[in-house]
Parts: structure tokens; sequence; C-alpha cells
């Protein structure tokens, strides 16, 4: 089985640890700060998500976390916003199912933007890459309550099917932990991104590396065929 994608022209992998922001689930901590752990404890694809901030204050952000993962060879999405991704000059934008869709959103960002698209079943991943995405993100795996209009849990058996069906990257989303993460890669999925399992740990840091060495573990499993 092979990990990971890579966008031979625009030359960007998509491959592990995908990292969330959110300054809501432990108060005192910025999505700069989160930005910053988890790029120490070596991710590489960090996600700026902020349903709350106002316009000025969500590109201010998006600038601070521009840089900081421009310096350190990181891969930078903006959650939705496309306005500020193209402000920003970020890698890509994850959409919704009620945001903009992929071929106006290829229009605005340009075809070196990576697009991925969330969607909570086969039909919508078949969609979506029908539509032009880059990747899908594929959930929620598990029951989680960081994301509050998220649905039921898809199971680790849905994520097998869409991960060998689906022939764009696969990003496995909600409720993956530790615990958990071995199996997601084992599954099939090029990345799995995580919120809580970093923004609540007492270290940031070392929880990214451990998530990292258990996603690289689970990804040497054969669960799925692959790709």
């Amino acid at each position: 089985m092979v990990h990971g994608f890579v966008f031979s022209e625009m030359r960007i992998e998509l491959k592990g640890l995908y990292v969330i922001t959110d300054e809501e689930l432990r108060p005192g901590r910025s999505h700069v700060d989160i930005a910053s752990a988890a790029i120490e404890g070596g991710a590489r694809i960090i996600q700026l998500r902020d349903k709350k901030a106002s316009d000025r204050e969500f590109y201010l952000i998006a600038c601070r976390l521009r840089e900081m993962t421009r310096r350190a060879g990181a891969l930078f999405f903006v959650n939705d916003r496309v306005d500020v991704a193209a402000a920003v000059e970020a890698d890509g934008v994850n959409v919704g199912q009620t945001d903009l869709p992929v071929d106006v959103v290829r229009k605005l960002l340009g075809g070196s933007a990576v697009i991925g698209v969330s969607v909570d079943s086969l039909e919508q991943a078949l969609e979506a890459q029908k539509a032009g995405a880059d990747y899908v993100g594929f959930g929620p795996v598990f029951p989680t309550t960081t994301k509050v209009d998220a649905g039921e849990a898809v199971g680790l058996s849905e994520l097998v099917r869409v991960c060998e069906v689906v022939e764009i990257p696969v990003v496995a989303i909600g409720g993956i932990s530790a615990e958990n993460i071995s199996s997601v890669a084992a599954a099939g999925a090029e990345c799995a991104a995580v919120v809580s399992a970093v923004v609540c740990a007492d270290d940031m840091v070392k929880a990214v590396q451990e998530l990292r060495r258990k996603f690289e573990e689970g990804a040497a499993q054969t669960i799925g065929i692959g790709r």
C-alpha cells in the first residue's frame, strides 16, 4: 500500500498528520500557539479553522500562520474562507457541502491551489472527485464533539471502502486520537486530521510526535487495498 499522494505539477505531497487549529477547545491557546506546537512536533499540514473570528481577525491570523508554515516548509490550508486563502496565498482551502463549488473555488484560487471537500459518504466523495477536488475530508470516522454539526460516525469499514474506490487522497477526520490513528492509516487514508487530540493535550508538541509515530505504524499495515 502506498500512502501519500504527490501533485506532480505542484510538488505538494499530502501525507501524514493534518492538524486543524481551534481556539475554543482549550481557552488560552491561540491559533499561533497550536500551529507553532504542531510544526515543532513535525506536522507538515496545518489548517486554520475559526467560525467566530471577524473577517479582519481571521485574515491577520491567517497571515501569521502563512508566515510560520512557509518558514517551516509546511502546507497551509484555510477552512471555508476562499477569499482569505487567496489573500494570504495559502496552499489550499477546505470547503464544505454548502460552501462554494469546486469549479468556482478553482477560478478564484487558480490551478496550483489544493482544494479539499468535506464529505460524509462515498457518493459525496465521488461527486467531489468528479468536480475536480484534490482531496476529500471524509468523516466523522469516530464519534466527535469537536464539530457540533458533525453527523453520525461512519466507521472504519466505510473509510476502507472510500479509500479503495476514490482515486484522490482521502483525509480521515472525526474523533481521531492516539488510540485509533493507526487504524485510520491502515485503512488507507493518506492523512489523518486531528483537532482535540492536539489542541487539548497537556503537551501539544509531544502529542503531535506521538500521533505522527502511530500514523506511520498504521500506514505499514494492510487493512485496505490501497492505491
